[in-house]
Order: structure tokens, then C-alpha cells, then sequence
């Protein structure tokens, strides 16, 4: 099988950089795009605002006592979308294998480019180039044999940067990485780590991943596969989706709530409920999607996509725990969504799965039994 080469392509400060772009007196200056300016979170910061430790995410009152002479721009939603959709545009000149991370990121399997464009960093400096003159923006790139890889490059090489992590150098690369710089490893877990005197990817790689499930739980086993470089995600492409694009379920909590008990029970019945409308529909999908908003109504997402298509609550919740906790939470939790995408009907050949006809009369059974006596009558054990 052909080794992969996968490029991600994300923007730099985007929302900042586009505002920046159609008003030049921004230049500069410390300045932050958020969606109101008096009572709001800040969205995109520019590096110059990054310097005196402003984040998206924190309030304007914090922003301001820690920027004075911070430049607050109301964001232009519409404007940064029509950017970004002409980008994407580029990015397809390349490759057809286009998958749209975000509104300013996106994946490429450059693979089968190569004999047209020339070396990945050929591609790159193109991609580059062009978007530079035709927008007036700069993006950051990273190539690797995957994902995760390709992703961690383009966050080390920003702003403005290219950065090959090829897989010849890729060990001796996160060899003294540390933690905290890997992608999908936050502050809480970095802490973790390091009261364990894990320190590096290196060190993190060695340990059994017998030993992390025992101290992490469900994330263990990821965690030394991001430790060591492995992803096996595809890239799907942002045009194969079919009409009905996604199945979402969102619930604001009574009471904001930072008791990861309660809210893992939460994240459960949003999965089964969106599993169950799936297998309502004959719907099988391959991303799971989180959505949090906490008190402060910052609101994070993060998406996965799955190595299989499912319809399973059990699997999309195993998911979306492993996102959950990846998440260094910093404030209570408001509201919670579950969304499953890029759907397909059951007549599309599916991947195989071992006892998939026994998997699906059983999820069929436990529809029967909950419709019949209630939701809930029957659920997965092991879960509460």
C-alpha cells in the first residue's frame, strides 16, 4: 500500500488577518476580532495581541485589562465564509481530496499530486504563494505521513511557516517533543504527565499502553498513538456528503456544571439519541462532532472522524468521551451538543465489521424494547 502524504493547510488568525486585509490602519497593532463589542468573547487574536497573553476565547473586560489599547472589531461572519470558500477553491486545483477541518483549516492527501505538482514542498510553497496574492493572507502549512502529524507541523511552523515531518525523522522528531506541543494533548494531561515524569513524546511512547488505559481510562491507548505518530483517519472529502448532511442533539444544562460525572452521563444520552434517530432513518455516519459552551458562552468544537461508519450510540459516545476528555475544560459547562455527519443510507457497501449483522439486531432489539416501555429502558452497560 502507498505511503500517505497529507498536507494541512491552516490560515493564520484568520478572522484577524481578513479584517486586517480590508483595513490596513489594523497593521500592526494589537488587535481582536469578537462578536459584539461590549458583551462578548474575543474569536481571533492578533500575534501582537497574542504577546501581553490574550486568547479567543476570554472575555473583552480581561482582554482590555490586559491590552489597554486593544483594537476590538466586530466580526463579519459572511465576509470570513466567502474567504474561505475561495481558499478551499485553490486547495482543489491540487487534489480532489479536500477535507474542510474548519473555517480556516483543512486537510489534503497530496499523494497522487506529487507527478503533477512536483515535491510536497513544491505543493506547499504553491499553495502558498497563491493564496498570498490572490487574498492577502498567509497560512502556515505542515506535511506528514498523516493527520496528526501534517496538523502538528503546521502548528509549529506558524505564522507563515512550512514545516515537513517526513517518516524517515518522524521518531527522532517527537523524541524530545514535549507533550504539551503534541496535538490532542492539553494542559490538564501535560500536568498529568508530568507528575509522572513523562515529559517528552519520547517518554510517553515507551510506556505500555496497558499502563496508560489503567491510569487514563478510555484515552490511554490514544495516548501513546499520538505519543508515537500513528492516525490512521482519511480524508474525506468536503463535496461526498449527502443532502441530509448531519444528526445533532444539544442540551442546555439547568445549571452549569464542571462535574465530569454528570456531564459524561449527559454526553451518553446525546449520543444514543442521535444513534437512535440514525437507525431511525437507516443513517450511517463517520464523523462525531462535540460542541461546549461554557458560562463564559465561549463555545469550542471538535470534530473526529471515525475509522468506520456507524450507527452505534455505544461508539459515538466512546468518541465523544475521548474528545471530552482531551479538552482542557476552563470554565463550568453550559451546553453540551452531539452531532454525527457525513451520513450514508444502509444500501451504500459499508466497511466490514467483525459480527456487524449480530451488532445491528442487537441495536435493532434495543430501539424495540426503549419505543415499547421508554427511553432509556435499555442502554449499554458499563456506562454509568
Amino acid at each position: 500500500m502507498k505511503e500517505r502524504i497529507i498536507l494541512h493547510m491552516d490560515m493564520d488568525a484568520f478572522f484577524v488577518s481578513v479584517e486586517r486585509r480590508d483595513n490596513p490602519f489594523l497593521q500592526g497593532k494589537p488587535c481582536a476580532v469578537c462578536g459584539s463589542l461590549s458583551r462578548s468573547v474575543i474569536t481571533s487574536a492578533s500575534y501582537e495581541a497574542r504577546t501581553y497573553g490574550i486568547r479567543a476565547g476570554m472575555s473583552i473586560k480581561e482582554a482590555k485589562r490586559k491590552c489597554p489599547q486593544l483594537i476590538l472589531v466586530k466580526g463579519n461572519h459572511k465576509k470570513y465564509e466567502s474567504t474561505a470558500s475561495r481558499i478551499f477553491s485553490i486547495l482543489k486545483d491540487y487534489t480532489p481530496l479536500v477535507e474542510v477541518a474548519s473555517i480556516d483549516e483543512a486537510y489534503l492527501d497530496i499523494t497522487d499530486s506529487l507527478i503533477l505538482f512536483g515535491s510536497p514542498a513544491n505543493i506547499a510553497n504553491s499553495i502558498k504563494e497563491i493564496i498570498k496574492n490572490k487574498e492577502k493572507l498567509t497560512c502556515s502549512i505542515g506535511i506528514g505521513p498523516n493527520k496528526l502529524i501534517a496538523k502538528l507541523g503546521s502548528r509549529l511552523g506558524k505564522p507563515d511557516g512550512l514545516l515537513i515531518i517526513d517518516k524517515e525523522n518522524l521518531k527522532s522528531f517527537l523524541e524530545d517533543l514535549p507533550v504539551s506541543k503534541m496535538i490532542g494533548i492539553g494542559p490538564k494531561l501535560t500536568a498529568s504527565l508530568n507528575a509522572m515524569g513523562v515529559f517528552t513524546c519520547g517518554q510517553l511512547a515507551k510506556i505500555d499502553p496497558l499502563v496508560l488505559n489503567k491510569r487514563f481510562g478510555a484515552i490511554g491507548q490514544r495516548l501513546y498513538e499520538i505519543a508515537s505518530g500513528l492516525d490512521e483517519e482519511p480524508i474525506i472529502p468536503f463535496d461526498v456528503e449527502e443532502p441530509q448532511k448531519s444528526i445533532s442533539n444539544y442540551v442546555t444544562l439547568k445549571k452549569d456544571s464542571s462535574n465530569f460525572n454528570f456531564l459524561r452521563k449527559v454526553l451518553l444520552q446525546l449520543s444514543e439519541k442521535v444513534a437512535q434517530r440514525m437507525r431511525n432513518e437507516g443513517l450511517f455516519g463517520k464523523r462525531v462532532t462535540l460542541s461546549v459552551r461554557y458560562s463564559n458562552f465561549y463555545t469550542l468544537t471538535k470534530q473526529k472522524t471515525l475509522s468506520r461508519w456507524t450507527s452505534s450510540g455505544n461508539e459515538i459516545f466512546k468518541e465523544v468521551e475521548e474528545i471530552f476528555y482531551s479538552i482542557s475544560h476552563p470554565k463550568p459547562i453550559r451546553l453540551l451538543g452531539v452531532k454525527v455527519s457525513f451520513l450514508r443510507k444502509e444500501g451504500y457497501q459499508l466497511e466490514l465489521f467483525e459480527d456487524l449483522d449480530k451488532k445491528e439486531r442487537l441495536l435493532k432489539a434495543l430501539d424495540d424494547v426503549n419505543k415499547r416501555y421508554g427511553n432509556w429502558t435499555l442502554t449499554w452497560g458499563g456506562l454509568y
